[in-house]
């Protein structure tokens, strides 16, 4: 029984695999959707290159991969997390709390904001007497927002694995302009193998759908001066993406140990910017490394996006985004910073990012 469930869902996924796929091109699934989604959170798996699929043990887990949410060895745990980017233009904020079901399962609730505030209206900044009237002037936010509900259990299958599932809502919106209601699942699991941690994740595996709706009559005069298309309805589908991830700690004295990890990260929309590209698969490589002494200072680097960029001249190049990160564990609170894309050598800005993470009850 066990074998046919797993077989099961190994075709199911390759179908929908290949119809996602040759769907590609249809304009209701861009490439790019929900991409704040994809951001990441936990200061601990940023400075380990944004890798965390099959070492990920705490409440984070409800976003890199559910499963890891039956490694809490705690009652109860909360994390927050917030980074800037673009020079603070854009926030990106994050909370999350997970508690015991009993002692085979977890339950976690996670909730991530990303969001561009106090953008201004101008479309009134000149009155009708052709005169221009700052105090006009209106402001508005463009948000997004997810929520994620994660259930984790221990399985017999395979000698014992943890599995666990999440279920996403999405709400976007765009002032009062725009707005959007989606929602998705996702799939993972963890083993350990002769001290190697394997992991496995399984994004919007049915697709995640968003509903837009437009209120057109608050830009329809706009759009019809500046010779704009007035927004319709849609649907915007997100496909699906799988992540495998492997990791293993090592000894170095009695005190000090270190930790590698690496993630591949596979998306199915076509040819992305990645070392590997196909046209039916892009895999992006990530690793990291973790240094710790006594289980409570930590030293991370990483690195990961790596991209192919072309110069003014023709040329081509190569380039990567370099992280480090600093964390240190004193009882039931754990405090991370991690420093991204280190001497600017990726497309995309450097960001502080922090976080703190705190246990309740913990078990003796």
């Amino acid at each position: 029984m066990k074998y046919a469930i797993v077989l099961f869902f190994g075709l199911f996924l390759i179908q929908n695999v290949r119809g996602q796929d040759e769907s590609s091109e249809r304009d209701n699934t861009p490439k790019y959707s929900n991409e704040f989604m994809n951001i990441g959170v936990s200061t601990r798996s940023f400075g380990m290159g944004f890798t965390a699929v099959s070492f990920v043990d705490d409440v984070s887990a409800g976003y890199w991969n559910p499963a890891g949410l039956n490694k809490i060895k705690s009652d109860h745990q909360l994390a927050l997390m917030h980074s800037s980017y673009f020079g603070g233009l854009a926030n990106y904020d994050y909370a999350a709390f997970a508690t015991s079901v009993d002692e085979q399962s977890k339950i976690a609730l996670s909730v991530i904001r990303f969001s561009v505030d106090d953008i201004p209206d101008t479309r009134f900044l000149i009155d009708v007497n052709g005169s221009i009237n700052y105090d006009n002037i209106q402001f508005f936010s463009s948000a997004d927002y997810g929520f994620i509900v994660s259930y984790a259990r221990k399985l017999p299958l395979f000698g014992g694995i943890d599995a666990g599932g999440n279920l996403k809502v999405i709400h976007r919106t765009v002032g009062n302009f725009s707005k959007a209601w989606g929602f998705g699942f996702d799939f993972g699991a963890q083993k350990e193998i002769n001290k190697w941690k394997l992991g496995v994740v399984a994004r919007d595996i049915v697709g995640t759908f968003n509903a837009w709706s437009h209120n057109t009559a608050e830009v329809e005069e706009v759009y019809a001066l500046t010779g704009n298309d007035v927004p319709i309805n849609s649907v915007e589908i997100t496909l699906p993406r799988v992540i495998l991830g492997g990791s293993r700690e090592f000894d170095i004295t009695d005190k000090f140990a270190v930790m590698a990890s690496v993630d591949l990260d596979m998306t199915f929309d076509g040819k992305r910017n990645t070392i590997i590209r196909t046209g039916l698969i892009s895999i992006d490589p990530k690793a990291g490394a973790e240094f710790d002494y006594k289980k409570m200072a930590f030293l991370r680097f990483g690195v990961n996006q790596f991209q192919q960029i072309k110069d003014f001249d023709g040329s081509k190049s190569w380039t990567f985004q370099p992280n480090l990160g600093l964390g240190v564990n004193i009882k039931e609170l754990t405090i991370d910073y991690a420093l991204t894309d280190i001497g600017d050598l990726a497309p995309g800005l450097f960001s502080h990012v922090f976080s703190i993470k705190v246990d309740f009850n913990v078990e003796k």
